[in-house]
């Protein structure tokens, strides 16, 4: 799985955040009064028609082969930060179709979560052997000797590939003494750790939605900007405009995301000023989830499983039950952090609409949800987020910082969550609160490629007694596909915020006995967790 552009601001980087910003100025705007009758009204959503021309301007192509495709790729981009769908090229369609919809605060966006731009794709060639110019034409010919398949002839005195005979087998990339036969993987399907990316009938990704866990690593893994997922930036500023009581539950991943040095204050003002009447630590929210998964592994390992899962990663959660379904009751059902957060909040602030700000596209998907749908009303990336204080010029670093919470601070180990290993490593503290002598093996994998073979593995009995850490993204949630900052930079500044708290471990947290008041009958239905996803994954027929 690549993560080779991950904290590189490029050209990408730089349109989908003006595009962020644009839709939150006019949203915060309230719109525009294009016909100019003095009131913002359903004729006046012309402004998104326009918006690609000012994020796009003149007439000279910078990023493509013409201006026109860049003003296109950008409105596609518009209407899916707007969690509108896609409307591709191949038919006359105003850009601003469907907005008076999306303008109301409780519309939810449309599946499918992450999209194709299909004309932005460069149609990559996928798992393909080549030969380059560093081919030598030696005398060994050591690639035509080891290839099965007699796919290998030499042409001019340089090898070449016979395409139709070979298998993908790469045993002639490594025997070449120069190097000079390259594997050609589409950015996007390395990243997939699902193999859920193909191809179309022009050569273009194209999503299997059966296979998608909504990770998002291959949106921020292709170089052409041709994915994408949907936002909810335009109705989460509605439900402030409209003086709904917005709250926002943060991720412990913020640290470092929008510059400084994760001061809390700072963020708690930087949401006031954005118009929320709140902002707690999700932090909270995984002692409570770290004190649950630790009772039941006590509970039920091994007796009555041969090993537990952690649950707060929606994409290896659903992987793993969707792969392993007659394993899935081993995938901890303890509510999520985001979730029992969300809860906690709901008990001071019963008709507040709470948003969740955090690193993931995945949470997207969970928030999507029946059992989740009810507590969490919006989810937002920590980069759809920056766009918001872009939009109104807040620059984070130089706030004082005001603000106080409803809610005593999170323990070291729960602000922990965000980096891999920190779940693990806080169910255990907690295990050994209640359980003092026991030991507790953990093994811990990042990416869903690594993930799955890890529960091959404890399939096969490898693993009996193991607590099991399941992370989507590489280096944890501060890889997650909405982030703003370098992941080693950020899984430094994290665990350094985290040391600054009074409290050690989850158990420490003074909400632990709410537990039982925040859970629900319906809390714990695996095979329901799996349908529901793939509802909120797939295209509406």
């Amino acid at each position: 799985m690549s993560n080779s552009m991950r904290g590189v601001y490029t050209n990408i980087t730089k349109i989908r955040r003006t595009v962020f910003k644009e839709v939150a100025r006019i949203a915060y705007q309230g719109g525009v009064d294009v016909d100019g009758d003095g009131v913002v009204d359903t004729d006046d959503y012309g402004w998104v028609d326009n918006l690609p021309y000012e994020i796009i301007p003149g007439d000279v192509a910078t990023y493509r082969e013409s201006v026109f495709i860049e003003r296109a790729v950008v409105g596609e981009r518009i209407r899916l930060a707007m969690g509108l769908p896609l409307q591709g090229v191949d038919k006359p369609a105003m850009l601003s179709e469907g907005v008076a919809e999306a303008a109301k605060p409780e519309t939810y966006y449309e599946p499918p979560l992450i999209n194709v731009i299909s004309f932005a794709c460069n149609a990559c060639e996928d798992n393909v052997y080549r030969v380059s110019d560093a081919c030598q034409g030696c005398m060994a010919h050591p690639c035509r000797e080891i290839c099965p398949k007699g796919a290998i002839s030499f042409v001019d005195g340089k090898a070449h590939i016979d395409q139709s005979k070979c298998i993908k087998c790469g045993r002639c990339a490594s025997v070449c003494p120069y190097s000079a036969i390259h594997h050609y993987e589409r950015p996007c399907a390395a990243a997939c750790g699902m193999n859920a990316i193909g191809s179309d009938e022009q050569g273009r990704a194209k999503i299997d939605y059966d296979k998608c866990v909504s990770c998002g690593q291959c949106l921020v893994n292709c170089p052409f900007g041709a994915i994408a997922d949907k936002s909810q930036i335009f109705q989460v500023i509605h439900a402030i405009r409209e003086g709904e009581e917005v709250i926002a539950e943060v991720a412990p991943a913020f640290v470092g995301q929008f510059g400084g040095k994760g001061n809390v204050d700072k963020l708690r003002q930087a949401f006031k000023e954005l118009g929320f009447s709140g902002m707690e630590e999700v932090a909270l929210g995984a002692d409570l989830c770290a004190v649950q998964e630790a009772g039941d592994f006590i509970e039920e390992v091994p007796d009555k499983m041969p090993f537990m899962g952690t649950s707060c990663c929606p994409a290896w959660s659903v992987m793993a039950k969707m792969e392993f379904p007659e394993h899935a009751e081993c995938i901890s059902m303890a509510l999520t952090p985001m979730t029992l957060t969300a809860r906690l909040i709901r008990k001071q602030h019963p008709n507040a609409k709470i948003v969740f700000v955090g690193p993931c596209s995945a949470k997207k998907l969970e928030a999507q949800r029946k059992s989740v749908k009810s507590e969490v009303d919006f989810v937002l990336t920590f980069e759809e987020m920056a766009g918001m204080m872009e939009a109104k010029d807040i620059d984070y670093t130089k706030l004082a910082g005001e603000g106080s919470s409803d809610f005593e601070v999170a323990s070291t180990d729960g602000r922990n969550f965000a980096v891999a290993g920190g779940v693990a490593n806080a169910v255990v503290n907690a295990i050994h609160r209640d359980d003092p002598s026991r030991v507790v093996k953990v093994a811990n994998a990042e990416g869903l490629d690594n993930c799955r073979k890890m529960m091959k593995d404890a399939v096969k009995g490898k693993y009996d007694g193991y607590l099991l850490e399941g992370m989507a993204c590489p280096g944890g949630c501060v890889a997650g596909a909405g982030t703003l900052q370098s992941i080693t930079k950020t899984a430094a500044m994290v665990k350094a915020y985290a040391k600054k708290s009074p409290h050690k471990n989850a158990p420490d947290d003074q909400y632990i006995d709410w537990i039982p008041e925040l859970e629900r009958p319906e809390d714990g239905q695996h095979v329901d967790a799996v349908a529901e996803a793939h509802d909120a994954l797939k295209p509406v027929e």
